[in-house]
């Protein structure tokens, strides 16, 4: 009997069905020789600074630094209550402990995902277990049947997995001791008043420092005027066209009065096409999608979306079986799932009105073992979606018009390029106009791609033609735009080596498979996040820009070596080599510890400095109604609104964090809480239902007839 651990419950209930066990278990499967339970996630945490040393219970500058001997972990926190082991953690932790000391169980087979991540949940919970059983790894990039019989066939040995181990809890614990220390002491240093913390972070701060560094260059950008000169000329046939006077390759002139000159010298002059070039030139499709493409694409053509909310989609869309592991770098497929990748494509070409147009080719821009880094590109798997949420419904075709785009024929464009010279004026330049016409529409029909045709006239050299008119036009230069979360993604991507392209350059490709980047595909989305939740950074439409505390942050806090973008992007290549065995983790933590109890000396000696003042606001307690169990006022708290007389054990309350509510993407207000106690019945407007539709409807929260919990109950107008 083989255990296996899945790192969720909707990966395990994907083992057991491809394995056809019927039989559920508390928190497990089992049959046909197979036993599958999961985690939900981290199970275990490190420990709390204080649960090493009583003293660190309180923050004190003479504590810092702070570097344990040993890093020990626990059962995982609650999230109400951090003093709190997680119940449900607690509980699963004890049953697979039992599973896995059951005397039919003759190994253990860690199934989490195949990154950083996944082997740290699945080491974590099987070694702080402890077991003398044999330990395998099962190693996929998607949970199709077929797939987990045949990765069950070929698990390997979880000792071959010990450099990703390594690689994953070096970053784990490099992060720990930069975050306790430098966030602890940078609070004590630049904050007056209780409230949140100065968050520090290894990824955090570099990041931050982008956008810092843009709204700086936007602030700083003086605009200069420059000048073009445009003609427009007559074919003798009567067709017109533009071009614009060039000198070299400037167009651009910063003197208006040299074109005003020029223009002058052009009264009732006629032109000659002095030279007129046609190209046919091939538009190949984007690359396929890795991560950070994906949320990029994502967030800049869809309103309200984020990068965060792209990952936990495509997650979910993995975890359904219909798409592969989303948690990538690599823009290309392993040379080893062509014959797969062709039946995907046939299973995909299924009734698509363009179905004809597709053809399988194994080109290099698709499959290329240089190019792929753990994991391949993500693309479809051949289970096809029948029902998808509108969210999930727009990743998903994302990622398969992607993938098809591939294998249509190379759009095809032909360029025209004409100069015409003026006649009996002595010019340093010409006129050029640019014309493009699409000849093969292509992989654009995929998602009709648009493209923009300026079409010339039928023209050829030494043709006359006339000079109709001509201006001189006054343009401005721009500052740099604000980033966007696709810009950002980019930057810290390939740590700004050519960030401004689109990602398809062979430095960018080069620098990411070498982890040279900040953070990971699976940790920037997050970074993101949290730098809007502390308040470093706001966005505006889709713009990112610093707040004040952001700004302050950047222009006091001494180690700037941890804004540096070479720095974080030399840390994150090192983890990178510690998981291909050219660094090892006692080299790298020696490392962070040096860095880290330097860079604690350094805040200590610098100026005493107030960058963020944190005020405590006395709530006004509100009152919202009368308690329905007990009849004291319910009055507004921080997780919620609850009865005043709590401390005498009444146990009413509305969390804000309701989960009933956010599955219906809603939370509890003031309005609806007094409206609930005085009438007994609130309409709640601007509901979500599974499938993305808004709804409207009465609800009522009432108490559980077997405890003194409440429930909500819904009711639609007749």
């Amino acid at each position: 009997m083989k255990l296996i651990i899945a790192e969720k419950p909707s990966v395990s209930r994907n083992i057991a069905d491809a394995l056809k066990i019927k039989g559920k278990q508390d928190g497990y499967f089992e049959g046909n020789g197979y036993i599958v339970t999961w985690a939900f996630g981290h199970l275990l945490q490190l420990y709390d600074a204080k649960d090493y040393d009583e003293k660190m219970s309180t923050w004190k500058m003479e504590n810092f630094p702070f570097i344990p001997q040993a890093f020990k972990y626990k059962v995982k926190s609650d999230p109400k209550n951090r003093e709190k082991p997680d119940r449900g953690a607690q509980k699963q932790l004890k049953i697979i402990h039992g599973l896995m000391k059951r005397p039919d169980v003759d190994g253990i087979i860690s199934a989490c995902d195949y990154d950083r991540e996944g082997q740290v949940i699945g080491d974590s919970i099987i070694y702080n277990l402890r077991t003398d059983k044999q330990v395998y790894r099962l190693l996929l990039n998607e949970w199709t049947p077929a797939e987990v019989m045949n990765g069950l066939q070929n698990v390997k040995p979880n000792t071959e997995l010990r450099p990703l181990q390594d690689a994953g809890v070096s970053r784990q614990w490099a992060d720990w001791v930069i975050g306790i220390n430098l966030t602890s002491v940078a609070t004590l240093k630049y904050q007056k008043g209780k409230g949140k913390a100065l968050n520090i972070g290894r990824v955090l701060l570099p990041t931050l420092k982008i956008i810092y560094d843009r709204d700086r260059e936007i602030e700083t950008f003086v605009p200069e005027n420059y000048y073009k000169l445009q003609g427009t000329f007559k074919t003798q046939q009567g067709d017109e066209y533009d071009g614009t006077y060039t000198e070299g390759k400037d167009d651009k002139f910063k003197a208006k009065e040299t074109l005003d000159e020029i223009k002058a010298m052009l009264e009732d002059k006629s032109g000659v096409i002095h030279d007129k070039q046609v190209q046919k030139k091939k538009e190949y499709p984007p690359f396929l999608f890795n991560l950070s493409n994906l949320q990029g694409h994502i967030t800049s053509k869809y309103k309200g979306w984020t990068s965060d909310k792209v990952l936990k989609v495509a997650q979910s869309l993995y975890e359904k079986k219909f798409i592969t592991y989303p948690r990538t770098a690599s823009i290309a497929l392993e040379e080893s799932l062509v014959g797969k990748t062709a039946k995907v494509l046939e299973t995909l070409s299924e009734g698509l009105p363009y179905k004809d147009e597709i053809k399988f080719v194994k080109s290099k821009r698709v499959f290329d073992n240089a190019k792929v880094d753990s994991h391949s590109a993500i693309i479809p798997t051949y289970v096809k979606p029948k029902k998808l949420s509108p969210d999930e419904q727009h990743v998903y075709d994302a990622i398969k018009n992607r993938f098809i785009m591939q294998f249509m024929p190379v759009a095809e464009y032909e360029e025209t390029r004409i100069e015409t010279k003026i006649k009996d004026v002595a010019l340093k330049g010409l006129f050029i106009s640019k014309g493009k016409v699409q000849l093969v529409e292509g992989w654009k029909k995929v998602e009709k791609v648009q493209s923009k045709d300026t079409i010339l006239p039928l023209v050829q050299a030494n043709d006359p033609v006339d000079l109709v008119k001509s201006e001189v036009t006054t343009h401005t230069t721009k500052p740099p735009k604000q980033h966007t979360e696709k810009t950002l993604l980019r930057v810290m991507e390939t740590c700004g080596k050519n960030f401004e392209g689109d990602g398809d350059d062979e430095e960018s490709v080069h620098a990411i498979l070498s982890g040279f980047s900040i953070g990971t595909p699976a940790t920037r989305a997050e970074t993101i996040k949290k730098l809007k939740d502390v308040g470093y950074i706001e966005s505006e439409n889709k713009n990112l820009f610093c707040t004040k505390l952001g700004r302050d942050l950047v222009d006091t806090f001494p180690i700037k070596d941890l804004f540096n973008l070479e720095f974080t992007g030399r840390l994150e290549k090192s983890l990178h080599d510690i998981e291909k065995r050219t660094v090892t983790k006692q080299e790298f933590l020696q490392l962070i510890f040096d860095f880290t109890s330097h860079s604690v000396e350094t805040i200590k000696g610098e100026k005493d400095v107030t960058i963020n003042e944190v005020t405590s606001q006395r709530r006004t307690n509100e009152v919202m109604g009368k308690c329905p169990l007990c009849g004291h006022a319910v009055i507004e708290g921080q997780k919620g609104f609850g009865c005043s007389n709590w401390k005498n054990g009444c146990k009413f309350v509305i969390w804000k964090n309701d989960k009933f509510l956010a599955t219906m993407k809603k939370k509890p207000t003031k309005t609806m809480v007094k409206a609930l106690l005085k009438n007994g019945v609130t309409t709640v407007k601007g509901l979500t239902s599974k499938k993305g539709n808004k709804f409207d409807a009465k609800m009522r929260y009432e108490k559980n007839p077997d405890n003194d919990y409440f429930s909500w109950k819904m009711e639609f107008d007749k």
